[in-house]
């Protein structure tokens, strides 16, 4: 599922980062890559007051970079977004904004508050599990004569 997130809002809850940072923008694209490489999400991350409003040459192939023009705001950005969405069940919303988490609500969109979005992002990877490690494997002892002959030697312990 995408992920929608209210940049600043996002960033005001992070202790690593400040908003009075003039890099903070790009400082949360790169734990929101970082993330999204993990989980194997995307996400669309939307900033106050970018100049030019619109989509942002930070954008990479997992985290699209929005800002709202100067005459608007990322909330308004987020709620017209929002309301646009077509297929809306595949979307979380992640913000501060009650006005924004209503309207993700009232489409039936699954809503994060941007505290609960840092600890999913703190959350440790998935372990992975070595496929060789998980398979319990047995052989009947035709099969290991089998294998024997064919890497040579009996290497038999009896």
């Amino acid at each position: 599922m995408p992920y929608m997130i209210d940049g600043h809002n996002l960033i005001a809850k992070l202790p690593d980062i400040s908003l009075d940072d003039p890099n903070d923008e790009a400082k949360l694209i790169q734990k929101l890559t970082a993330f999204t490489a993990r989980t194997g999400k995307t996400c669309v991350v939307v900033f106050d007051h970018g100049l030019p409003g619109g989509s942002s040459r930070m954008s990479t192939r997992s985290v699209q970079v929005v800002f709202a023009s100067a005459r608007s705001t990322a909330d308004r950005v987020m709620i017209e977004r929002i309301r646009k969405i077509e297929d809306f069940r595949g979307w979380i919303v992640v913000s501060s904004d009650n006005e924004v988490l209503a309207t993700a609500r009232q489409r039936r969109m699954s809503t994060l508050h941007s505290e609960e979005f840092v600890t999913l992002m703190r959350s440790p990877p998935r372990p992975v599990i070595d496929a060789g490690e998980a398979a319990e494997v047995r052989l009947s002892e035709d099969e290991i004569d089998e294998w024997m002959t064919l890497f040579g030697g009996d290497g038999r312990k009896d």
